[in-house]
């Protein structure tokens, strides 16, 4: 095939076969996520037949990280967080911390080094967001204090992993990985001390300079009524922030394009802004998923079955047992408990960013990304199978009490 017509193939065949795979993933009542996933794996290097463009792909991949954090920044709200601030931080942070000793500790039993640990962990740690609101939706309780809680507690999460973003560079060398060019020659404290403080620096201009442009700049295109001149200038923000955050503060796409997001979100047309983006967040969120489902390697569930039942074990059953278990000492009943227990008891977008930096860092081994993306897609499979199994119990627990 020419080369020049890599790009057009890998959006027409990645698009077309997510969307056949969402179809199917419709009809069997599970997230359209797993379609997603498949059609990546289908178009991928370990599958016969067409093979897309590996680094078209992950370009792609990044645009579809920017739209992804910038709706999550659009949707964040501290009023919400601050309403359940008593169980959705420690909870997030307990969970966090249960998970990623665990990792730890079965990646020690591999043999693997802390550093390789320390990223499978968190990486088994944060929940989908997008699978979390879907499962919520379908059940009527996004609405509901247990949904709010949930929801809560993965923005708490979401938040956690961006702090994680910006300091695993950092401190890549200490924990025996490939520091980014320049590192290596400063000490740890001096290298944390420089990255925290260009991500301040960032975060100030945002919220001072950004905070009086951003939605001064959407209310002059609104005024022009041209629509076409509002969704061009929302996505020149996302992309525009994005990229200048990475050139001059060294601050990842995912952090400039939450934060774009928190401050569009302070904006009175914040609703229009996020539903004139919807679309191609939508387009490029699958793009990000298709090029996911291109690195998985199905092999390793007939290679390493035990491994990804370890990985899949800490997934659903230990990390729902630390979550129910923080509920209910926080004095929640057992219904709200077993609901966000479940409801998080899967992994997704920031599990496959992690993953993504892990190896650019030299930290996770290639069957560390294998075993994460196996078990993103079998617990994102089960989730649903497990919130339809709970649900009665919760209904009829409500109905008690």
């Amino acid at each position: 095939m020419p080369h020049e017509t890599s790009l057009v193939a890998t959006i027409a065949v990645g698009l077309a076969l997510a969307f056949v795979g969402g179809l199917i993933a419709n009809r069997l009542h599970l997230p359209p996520l797993v379609g997603y996933l498949l059609a990546g794996l289908a178009v991928g290097p370990f599958t016969p037949g067409f093979v897309a463009d590996a680094e078209i792909a992950a370009e792609l991949a990044e645009v579809g990280v920017i739209l992804l954090m910038f709706g999550v920044g659009i949707h964040f709200s501290f009023q919400d967080l601050l309403a359940v601030r008593n169980v959705a931080v420690p909870g997030a942070l307990g969970r966090i911390l249960v998970a990623t000793l665990l990792g730890i500790g079965l990646t020690a039993l591999w043999g693997w080094s802390l550093g390789a640990g320390i990223v499978f962990g968190l990486a088994l740690s944060v929940a989908s967001t997008v699978v979390l609101l879907k499962a919520l939706e379908d059940h009527d309780a996004i609405d509901s204090n247990d949904g709010r809680v949930a929801v809560g507690w993965v923005i708490v999460e979401d938040l956690v992993m961006v702090l994680a973003l910006v300091l695993l560079p950092a401190l890549a060398g200490p924990l025996g990985g490939n520091p980014p060019p320049g590192s290596a020659e400063s000490g740890l404290l001096l290298t944390l001390g420089i990255t925290l403080g260009k991500v301040a620096l960032f975060i100030a201009l945002m919220l001072v300079v950004g905070a009086r442009v951003i939605p001064w700049l959407l209310s002059r295109v609104e005024r022009t009524g041209s629509r076409e001149l509002f969704t061009l200038g929302v996505l020149a923000i996302a992309l525009g922030v994005a990229f200048g955050s990475a050139e001059l503060f060294d601050v990842s796409f995912a952090l400039g394009a939450f934060f774009a997001g928190v401050i569009v979100n302070g904006s009175d047309l914040s609703h229009r802004a996020a539903e004139e983006a919807l679309p191609l967040q939508d387009a490029f969120a699958v793009l990000f998923f298709v090029s996911v489902g291109m690195l998985f390697d199905p092999a390793i569930i007939v290679e390493e079955p035990l491994r990804v039942l370890a990985t899949l074990t800490i997934i659903i059953v230990g990390k729902s047992a630390a979550a129910a278990l923080i509920v209910l000492i926080f004095g929640y009943p057992v219904q709200t408990a077993l609901r966000i227990s479940v409801s998080l008891a899967q992994i997704g977008e920031f599990s496959f960013i992690l993953t993504g930096l892990g190896l650019s860092l030299g930290l996770l081994p290639q069957e560390g990304q294998s075993l994460i993306l196996a078990g993103a897609l079998l617990s994102i499979v089960i989730n649903p199978l497990l919130f339809r199994a709970v649900n009665p119990l919760v209904m009829r627990l409500r109905a008690a009490s």
